[in-house]
């Protein structure tokens, strides 16, 4: 038998992955999407080792960018979700919704 993927996530990396699932981000803007969303503002100390983990699980990846605004530059680092990552979510997402649908058996 093939090992089990580990698809397990924390509620930060899966509010984290659910930023990227659509849109590659830089962490500024994960930031951003949390909070204005209304979810609890996270500081960049918690985002960025739980983006680190996910990218060691393979559920994201990364890239840097040179950025140039009017007379600035920047170097950001983009983050993209990759098919293991809505693989995880995806899993989540069928979990949360057996919950709901549940029934009990009585026999």
């Amino acid at each position: 038998m093939a090992d089990k993927i580990d698809l397990k996530l924390t509620p930060t990396q899966r509010t984290i992955l659910s930023t990227l699932r659509h849109h590659e981000r830089f962490g500024l803007e994960i930031l951003d999407a949390i909070e204005e969303c209304g979810g609890k503002r996270l500081g960049f100390s918690a985002l960025y080792p739980n983006l680190k983990k996910l990218e060691e699980k393979g559920f994201v990846t990364s890239r840097w960018e040179d950025t140039s605004a009017e007379d600035n530059k920047a170097r950001r680092k983009f983050f993209k979700i990759t098919g293991l990552g809505v693989q995880a979510l995806s899993q989540r997402e069928k979990f949360l919704n057996a919950i709901a649908e549940w029934q009990p058996s009585f026999g």
